[in-house]
């Protein structure tokens, strides 16, 4: 009886060597370990073997293993964090896509289901949890649009601030506040929106809230009280808004945006009572609303039209002369939102809301029943911030900061995609980028998450058909991890053309 051959098996995932061709083995391993990420046995997060230790196993070269390793990483599935191993950061976009749920009729709220799998990110109509699993999904790079520089988050000067309100704060001020927000913070608002915005208004005009997100929701029952049972938005135009009015039971007729901004006679053409628009620096395609369009929207609600105006990233620009609000034009008919997750950091959950008259004392009662208002403590550090100069002083290192990233982004995209349209490059923290229309902008995002990379496709912003394309985030991310990124959505790009 001869030798008894040695076992070339490991526990981890059952592999045998003896399964691998000869000649190879990197990629019967590599393949092996795609398979397990993508049907759940490695989930986001499982630890793989060292590579000497699975080499042992399988007994093969410690050189397979690494050779394996290095193709998922390129991928983006597997990235190595020294001493925490080699961990799954992202599942492959191949597993059966399920059946896309159907989507809600106009004025009716979308029907929450699990938040979808990362391998389904982009197929069907994206619903309302489709952002959460994005920022779920790990990358090496992300592209998400509407990421400041947080790594560039005044931590200093927060402290500094938060040490001053807690030395002088008397102790009754830490019991209930005012539902409209701190008088402090409400009267640094004002003061920012009159030198930044153009915007005069007095502190009682103003009701702090948690962000736009917030404030659309408040809006939702005041806009029904008042009859208006739909609100026009751009197209192309934010899904995240769009979706939070779907979800107060608001239709959302869609109104073309061309060079000039939303079309008025478009807008008309709706007999919606309400829009929301984004003016300063149209979302996604970073278009600013001429003059004459100004003076169109200006007389549409001048005849009973409400503009709710959501400046989300006005402070942010660039190359062309800052714009005034829509509500510095227009008191009575415009809903101004504002808030400083673009400015310091969304996780802060504090905006503003300037809304006409008649409908002022509604939303204070409509905080009121939410809430009570927003926590106090950081309403008065903020205020101290806006008082100080430590707001505009950050403004000024962020601003550079975002202009070299994004001069670094058109700098690749010129290099490595020639052909492409860059829209929206004067202000703002994203650029769009158009395609030829051949190019499903869903499988273009689908094979850039695969190399590790993730944004947004431009379908997911519209109602109607349009030019596909991507929005692509730049001030989160430094220089040349941007060129990287670019060059991977160039490589994407022609294995589709």
């Amino acid at each position: 009886m001869g030798p008894v051959n040695p076992a070339y098996g490991s526990d981890f995932l059952q592999l045998d060597a003896g399964d691998a061709p000869l000649g190879g083995k990197a990629d019967w391993l590599a393949r092996r370990l795609r398979q397990a990420i993508a049907d759940g046995r490695l989930a986001v997060g499982s630890r793989l073997p060292p590579s000497r230790v699975l080499a042992a196993e399988l007994r093969v070269s410690r050189g397979v293993v690494t050779e394996a390793y290095r193709r998922l990483t390129e991928d983006g599935h597997i990235e190595g964090r020294r001493r925490g191993g080699t961990v799954v950061v992202a599942a492959p976009l191949v597993p059966p896509q399920a059946p896309a749920a159907p989507r809600p009729p106009r004025g009716q709220a979308p029907v929450t289901t699990d938040p979808p799998a990362p391998g389904t990110l982009f197929t069907g109509e994206p619903g309302p949890d489709v952002f959460d699993a994005l920022r779920a999904t790990r990358a090496r790079i992300d592209f998400t649009p509407g990421r400041p520089d947080l790594a560039a988050f005044p931590r200093t000067a927060w402290l500094r601030a938060e040490r001053a309100v807690l030395t002088e704060l008397a102790a009754e001020h830490l019991g209930y506040g005012d539902p409209r927000g701190a008088l402090p913070l409400r009267r640094a608002v004002a003061g920012w929106l009159a030198r930044s915005r153009g915007i005069r208004v007095e502190p009682d005009e103003v009701l702090i809230v948690a962000g736009t997100a917030q404030a659309l929701t408040l809006l939702h029952p005041v806009l029904r009280a008042d009859g208006i049972d739909g609100v026009a938005v751009e197209d192309p135009g934010s899904l995240g808004t769009r979706q939070h009015l779907e979800n107060g039971a608001l239709a959302t007729p869609p109104v073309p945006v061309d060079d000039d901004g939303v079309r008025v006679d478009a807008l008309r053409a709706t007999g919606a009572r309400a829009v929301l628009l984004t003016p300063a620096h149209q979302f996604p395609t970073g278009v600013v609303t001429s003059g004459e369009r100004r003076r169109e929207l200006l007389r549409w609600a001048a005849d009973g039209g409400l503009i709710v105006e959501d400046d989300y990233d006005a402070e942010h620009r660039y190359d062309r002369r800052p714009v005034p609000a829509l509500r510095s034009l227009l008191a009575d008919r415009v809903c101004y939102m504002g808030s400083v997750s673009k400015l310091l950091a969304p996780a802060l959950r504090i905006g503003w809301m300037v809304p006409p008259p008649r409908y002022r004392k509604a939303l204070t009662d409509a905080k009121r029943f939410t809430d009570l208002g927003n926590a106090v403590l950081p309403q008065l550090v903020l205020a101290r911030l806006m008082e100080s100069g430590d707001l505009e002083r950050h403004l000024q290192l962020v601003r550079g900061r975002h202009r070299r990233r994004r001069d670094a982004m058109i700098d690749a995209l010129t290099a490595h995609l020639p052909g492409a349209v860059v829209h929206g490059a004067a202000a703002g923290l994203h650029l769009t980028v158009t395609f030829t229309p051949e190019i499903p902008d869903t499988e273009l995002a689908a094979a850039l998450l695969a190399r590790g990379v993730k944004c947004q496709p431009l379908s997911w912003h519209r109602q109607r058909p349009g030019r596909p394309g991507l929005v692509l985030g730049y001030a989160a991310t430094p220089p040349g991890v941007i060129a990287e990124g670019v060059s991977a959505l160039g490589e994407a790009l022609r294995t589709l053309t």
